[in-house]
């Protein structure tokens, strides 16, 4: 059995304050390790000396992926399916956190993703593997590595979710020592025992508060249960990966600053700050502090001379906005919900209203929704019968799906009309096989169409974003949402750059020091890069695939990138989808898609359309 590739391999990064990134060149006899790092939600503008030093310690002293993106929805599964692959959302199915199933998981038509019994259920609906592609953990361990994946509920265990024993991948995530958790191995909870750990996973105590219209939510950072993953990561797998003296792979997906933005109080129905209020801030620093700590227990080990640290984030952020104008869903009265804002499921609202269809609540038991009232989670059944439903929304935040069941065109055409007369609206992209509609690009322009073995949604939403008004507005964008959280919280899952741009950089004996990459880089290349870096060689199913960072790596050259501006037929009154997209060879790149002047970043000028050659090898700047 082949462990490893000796060309390639993994890469050391010592504690930044007291070891400063000074290990030894591994032997290229060594076996090489591989950590992937994922600070859930992290924005790469944000990242500095003083808010995050151990992540500016690897991207200043490494590689700086200083053109990254996040897929679109840039929502946490879909991302999570990407990094896993090395796939497009097309390919994965995992389109976002919420998606139609086309037959009831867990009770409900619009199952929510992060949930490990309902990945099991997905799974099983859908030939065994939802994904229908070898994520990198099934890989790894297929080829002898050991293989852990430790953090947040959800994109925790997709990295090797069809693997549910706990015998050959440790998944340690919320739900651990619960009864709806991935069980640990004899060999697992032997080594927590001897750390003096517990079995189960801490909750999240008040950072799990998000509060409600009249109350703000958390001021307090995710410290106890990511507290409790590092010391699994650095006092248990670690020292057992060690021991076994094989290579290994070890994925860690941080909650913050996610959970903390989402749920943050410090700015209760305001946009200011918003998501960069002192509680959002000290919750990244928290993720930096368990990179750190992650780094010291390597150098302990003897591990940091061998081991590649690659840390992604899934996505960017931004600010709640709740305000409309011409939705009939803002004008209504609800008692959870200020006066004059949008509520949870204004979109299905709103098209049950313009459709004159009954609207049902696929997470109450296919309740009608009452004038007044609105859906539970946002998601909406519309038609007459909710167990056969004409369409079917799914709320995610910053931009929704929706599903038209029997692929109906006249029915699109209303549905495109409607959304088109909503000003929360950026951005329009309709399934090909039914056409081409004024004002909308086609799924495949974005990669939403491809070999997925889920249900492919008819339309994806992008919802409007705008600057508050600060210097750089990639960090104080602020998006409609479609989110039970309140104005002025944080969401993501727009198309706008804030939320495309998210924190990318890596540092190790398989990766430059010191260089600046220019060429653009997405979270579907992390699982192809490391494979590669494992030596792993993995068959694609679908067609939809990142390529491998080379350009990262020593001896890499920088390739040659296209930038240019797709542009949908515009409608009667010249709305048009705007997309500002880049490529690779065949790999496509998506920086921002919307209306002009509806989304932040999005540029609408034919400047934009230009071939050039990255610099090469560079000192890294800030």
């Amino acid at each position: 059995m082949r462990y490893f590739r000796n060309a390639v391999g993994g890469f050391g990064l010592v504690a930044l304050a007291a070891i400063g990134l000074g290990a030894p060149a591994a032997s290229a006899s060594e076996p090489h390790n591989v950590i992937l790092f994922v600070p859930d939600g992290l924005r790469a503008l944000i990242v500095d000396e003083t808010t995050a030093p151990a992540m500016a310690a690897v991207r200043d002293k490494g590689v700086n992926f200083k053109n990254p993106h996040s897929l679109f929805p840039t929502f946490t599964t879909p991302n999570a399916s990407a990094m896993a692959t090395g796939h497009y959302l097309g390919d994965t199915g995992d389109f976002s956190n919420t998606i139609y199933t086309g037959i009831p998981i867990a009770g409900t038509l619009t199952p929510f993703l992060e949930s490990d019994p309902v990945l099991g259920d997905v799974d099983e609906h859908f030939a065994g593997d939802y994904l229908d592609e070898v994520t990198l953990l099934k890989a790894a361990r297929a080829a002898g590595l050991s293989t852990a994946t430790i953090g947040k509920l959800g994109p925790t265990l997709i990295f090797d979710h069809t693997e549910r024993t706990g015998m050959l991948t440790v998944v340690v995530d919320d739900s651990t020592g619960t009864p709806s958790g991935i069980p640990l191995s004899e060999e697992v909870q032997r080594a927590l025992r001897a750390a003096g750990l517990p079995l189960a996973a801490p909750p999240r105590g008040d950072n799990g508060n998000a509060g409600n219209a009249s109350t703000p939510g958390t001021k307090t950072p995710n410290l106890v249960q990511q507290n409790y993953f590092v010391d699994v990561a650095t006092k248990v797998v670690l020292p057992l990966f060690k021991a076994r003296k094989h290579p290994f792979v070890l994925v860690f997906w941080s909650r913050d600053p996610d959970g903390t933005q989402h749920y943050q109080g410090d700015s209760l129905n305001r946009l200011v700050p918003g998501i960069n209020g002192p509680t959002s801030l000290a919750s990244i620093r928290n993720v930096d502090d368990d990179l750190a700590r992650i780094e010291m227990a390597l150098d302990e080990l003897g591990l940091a001379g061998t081991t590649d640290i690659f840390v992604s984030a899934d996505h960017g952020f931004a600010t709640i906005s709740k305000e409309s104008q011409t939705s009939p869903s803002a004008g209504a009265a609800y008692g959870d919900v200020p006066s004059g804002f949008l509520p949870p499921g204004f979109l299905a609202i709103d098209l049950a209203t313009a459709l004159a269809l009954p609207l049902f609540d696929p997470d109450a038991a296919n309740v009608a929704v009452a004038p007044g009232k609105h859906p539970s989670r946002g998601n909406g059944l519309i038609g007459r019968d909710p167990s056969s439903p004409d369409l079917v929304v799914a709320a995610n935040g910053g931009s929704d799906l929706v599903y038209l069941v029997k692929k109906d065109r006249d029915l699109a055409s209303r549905v495109v009309d409607a959304l088109l007369s909503q000003d929360y609206v950026s951005g329009l992209f309709v399934d090909d096989s039914l056409g081409r509609f004024g004002g909308t690009l086609p799924l495949a322009a974005v990669n939403l169409k491809g070999s997925a073995l889920t249900p492919m949604p008819t339309i994806a939403v992008n919802f409007r974003s705008f600057s508050t008004g600060c210097e750089r507005p990639l960090l104080c964008t602020a998006e409609i949402a479609d989110t039970p959280l309140q104005q002025g919280q944080g969401m993501h899952g727009s198309f706008s750059r804030a939320e495309t741009m998210n924190f990318m950089a890596a540092i190790g004996p398989d990766f430059k020091k010191g260089f600046v990459d220019e060429a653009p880089t997405s979270n579907a290349d992390v699982g192809k890069t490391l494979a590669h870096i494992l030596g792993l060689k993995i068959r694609n199913h679908g067609k939809l695939a990142g390529r491998v960072l080379l350009e990262a790596m020593p001896g890499g050259r920088t390739p040659t990138v296209v930038t240019g501006i797709a542009r949908s037929a515009p409608t009667t009154a010249g709305t048009m989808t705007v997309l500002n997209y880049q490529r690779v060879g065949r790999t496509r790149y998506f920086d921002a898609a919307g209306f002009p002047e509806k989304t932040v970043g999005l540029i609408d000028t034919e400047s934009k359309r230009v071939v050039r050659r990255p610099s090469g090898s560079q000192p890294a700047k800030n």
